[in-house]
């Protein structure tokens, strides 16, 4: 490669990718026009090019040198501007699409929100007037816990509250996915797993309440359980969902319904994480700590629910404008 004939033929380049970057750099990437960004994005390849050539010919060290400043500004102002515009758009979407999307999508939570309770209704009364049903339901030991030595379970998070922590996370993170991957037989596996948490939660409810620890029990699920319970109805939303794209398409074929109302899930899947970690570290630190007393647990369940309500109901300035 001639040296010299192929500096006259790429410096013009070289310089004009220099004005862009000092342009982008004082006056940022709105400054520039359409046209201008995708010069920017085209000169840099064709730079980033010209220092592997550089390097692999030879050019000299200087040459090498000013090329790779060149392309680390370039890289620095186009793939840091487009991770800082990626961020903005998560920031955007937590604060306004997650609750438009929890709004738009409310009646499918508030219906795997009502299969919960009544199962848990169901179970509460079958399990308060016949212990042999409670039996099926509740685990043995939880039981000879609560009925024999008059003690509830949670004291064995204490003195192990990050791996409990952790642990609970994971539980509740599958429980959800469960509810979720269940839509895809058409809704039936996410009616099952809000039925069997609905039956476990009654049947603990009458378990407690026929033994006399109901306000220290709900105590400790009042602060996790606002976060807790809330995911768990979204994702079995989301189930419901993707179970009425394969079911009851309705003016869809059911390829684009799969589309639409899996995109719809999609939106309340993101949300479900951030609400379960939470939980699980409210569920691991907080709940089962004896140093809080039970009065301002329920206090706090109640403020912590009280926010997500505003949260859901916040509405984007665009949409309000």
């Amino acid at each position: 490669m001639n040296i010299q004939r192929w500096l006259a033929r790429r410096e013009q380049d070289w310089k004009r990718l220099d004005q862009l970057l000092t342009l982008t750099q004082k006056k940022g990437v709105k400054s520039l026009q359409s046209g201008q960004i995708c010069e920017l994005a085209s000169l840099y390849r064709s730079v980033s090019g010209d220092l592997a050539r550089a390097q692999t010919q030879k050019a000299g060290d200087s040459i090498v040198r000013d090329l790779q400043q060149l392309t680390s500004r370039g890289y620095s102002l186009i793939y840091q501007g487009q991770r800082k515009q990626e961020w903005l758009a998560v920031k955007k979407f937590f604060l306004w699409g997650l609750p438009q999307a929890l709004r738009e999508n409310w009646l499918y939570i508030a219906v795997a929100t009502l299969i919960t309770f009544l199962s848990g209704s169901i179970a509460w009364w079958y399990s308060w007037h016949d212990p042999a049903f409670m039996e099926l339901i509740v685990p043995q030991d939880l039981i000879h816990k609560v009925r024999d030595e008059h003690q509830l379970w949670m004291g064995s998070i204490l003195g192990s509250e990050p791996i409990a922590s952790s642990s609970i996370m994971q539980n509740n993170i599958r429980v959800a996915f469960n509810a979720i991957a269940g839509g895809i037989i058409g809704g039936i596996g996410t009616v099952i797993v809000l039925v069997y948490n609905g039956l476990l939660l009654g049947a603990i409810a009458a378990l407690v309440g026929q033994n006399g620890l109901a306000f220290p029990f709900w105590a400790f699920v009042f602060p996790h359980g606002a976060l807790e319970l809330p995911a768990i109805f979204i994702a079995g939303g989301a189930g419901l969902l993707i179970g009425k794209a394969l079911l009851l398409p309705g003016i869809y074929r059911r390829v684009d319904a799969i589309k639409y109302y899996g995109n719809r899930a999609a939106k309340l899947v993101f949300g479900i994480v951030p609400l379960l970690i939470v939980a699980g570290i409210i569920e691991g630190f907080i709940s089962p700590n004896p140093a809080i007393p039970d009065p301002l647990k329920y206090l706090l369940g109640t403020l912590i629910f009280t926010g997500l309500c505003l949260y859901i109901n916040n509405k984007s300035p665009v949409s309000n404008s």
